[in-house]
Parts: structure tokens; C-alpha cells; sequence
């Protein structure tokens, strides 16, 4: 039987960014699909949650192996209007990315980040648990936030910081079978390439939303090499996650 991911729509690509490496539902199908281990077969359905309030329904929910959430293409906070709430965890047993909404829906916040951003490829420091999961010290990802979630929520466990942004990806283990990892978030985007940050950061440089120090910084390091990083390190670490291997 194929796993089931369903793929949450928070945002989505505009302008040029969009001409150019389409829109979310092509960024994370390509993303899924050079990660996938050999052997599996699955399925991916989208629901606009962000423009349509699209959402699968009750029968629906049980289906799916997954919930993945996107980023989002906007450049404020998640709404205040969101209360704290662990419906978010209730959904399903496995849910992915949407860190800051995620963080701020489970007990924790984001905020904005003095003003600084964090764009580019970027190399984030794991610590103990995020080294026994990645089985890696360091990863480079490529980065594009200038909010962020400063602490860890309740009943979560640290991934990964960097000296701007302390947490850079968590998890928390599900209460039922305390093995099993229920909910795991990145602030980073391994499913952007260099081409797709490449286009966003001109796009949000020419608007006047990203200052001239971060576009520099983010030109400097723009040829970084994240795609090993992002298939072998994250990929295996989702996918383990979808299996019910972690």
C-alpha cells in the first residue's frame, strides 16, 4: 500500500520566483521525490490551507501516513489570532516542517528577529539529539526567515541553532509510544534549491525587504554546496520519520 502524504499549503511563491521554479506543490513534489528510498510508492495530495481554508476531512484524516506543512510566503509572523491549541498533533502521527506555526500553535512563539535575516546557505550547529538523528555534527541548508522561534515549546527537544535563530528544528515523541518521533520542524528549507532562493532574494531585495548587509551576505555564500545536506541528511530524516522508522 502507498504512504499517504498530505501536503498543507501555507503560502506560495509569487512574481518572478514563481515563473521561474513554480509553485509550492512542484517545490516539495521534487523535494519528495529525489529524497524517497528505493521501493516505496506514495501519493501526494495539496490542500490549500492558506488562500482556500482547505483541510482533509474527518474520514479523510486516518488515511494519511503524514501531514506536511509548508513554509509560507509571506514575511510577517504567524497570526496572533492563532491560539495555543495541540489540535495541530491530533490530526495525525506525523507531522513535518511548518516550524513557526507549529511552535506557536503547541505552547511557543515567534517573534521577530531584530529586524535581521537569516537567507542563504547557511550552516546550523546540531546538538546531541540532533547529531544522533542526522548522524552529523553540522548541516548546511539554505535559509530565508527574519522571524524565528526563540525558545523551544513545551514537551519539544532541540534540533539545531545557529547564533542568530537558537532554534533551528525540534521534535517531539509522541506520548503513546515514546520511540516513535510525532511531530519534527525545521526553520530551514531543504526543499529550496539555489536557483529558488536565488530568485526570492532578488525578488524581496528589489521590493526593499531584505536590507543591503543580508543580501550581501546571502550573494557571498550563494554557491554553497546544500543539496548533499538536504537529499542524504534531511530526506533520510523525513522519510525515516513518514516510515515510522524514528
Amino acid at each position: 500500500m502507498a504512504t499517504r502524504i498530505a501536503l498543507f499549503l501555507c503560502g506560495n511563491l509569487s512574481g518572478e520566483a514563481y515563473a521561474q521554479n513554480g509553485d509550492y506543490t512542484s517545490i516539495y513534489g521534487r523535494y519528495l521525490q529525489a529524497t524517497v528510498p528505493e521501493s516505496i510508492q506514495y501519493t501526494l495530495d495539496t490542500y490549500d490551507v492558506a488562500h482556500e481554508m482547505a483541510y482533509p476531512s474527518e474520514d479523510q484524516e486516518d488515511s494519511y501516513n503524514c501531514i506536511m506543512l509548508t513554509g509560507s510566503g509571506t514575511v510577517q509572523s504567524p497570526p496572533a489570532a492563532h491560539p495555543p491549541s495541540d489540535a495541530a498533533s491530533q490530526l495525525l502521527p506525523r507531522i513535518c516542517f511548518g516550524h513557526q506555526i507549529i511552535a506557536r500553535a503547541l505552547g511557543g512563539e515567534c517573534v521577530p528577529n531584530g529586524g535581521k535575516w537569516e537567507v542563504g546557505p547557511t550552516t546550523i550547529q546540531l546538538t546531541d539529539l540532533g547529531k544522533q538523528l542526522f548522524h552529523a555534527d553540522t548541516l548546511t541548508v539554505q535559509e530565508m526567515h527574519r522571524d524565528h522561534v526563540p525558545t523551544v515549546p513545551p514537551k519539544f527537544q532541540l534540533l539545531a541553532s545557529t547564533s542568530l535563530s537558537p532554534n533551528q528544528g525540534m521534535v517531539r515523541y509522541s506520548e503513546t509510544s515514546p520511540s516513535a518521533i510525532q511531530i519534527a520542524t525545521v526553520q530551514g528549507h531543504p526543499e529550496f534549491t539555489e536557483p529558488i532562493v536565488t530568485s526570492i532574494i532578488n525578488q524581496r531585495a528589489a521590493s526593499g525587504v531584505i536590507d543591503a548587509e543580508a543580501l550581501q551576505i546571502a550573494e557571498e555564500s550563494r554557491f554553497v554546496n546544500t543539496q548533499d545536506d538536504a537529499v542524504n541528511k534531511f530526506g533520510k530524516f523525513f522519510w525515516d520519520i513518514i516510515l515510522g522508522k524514528l
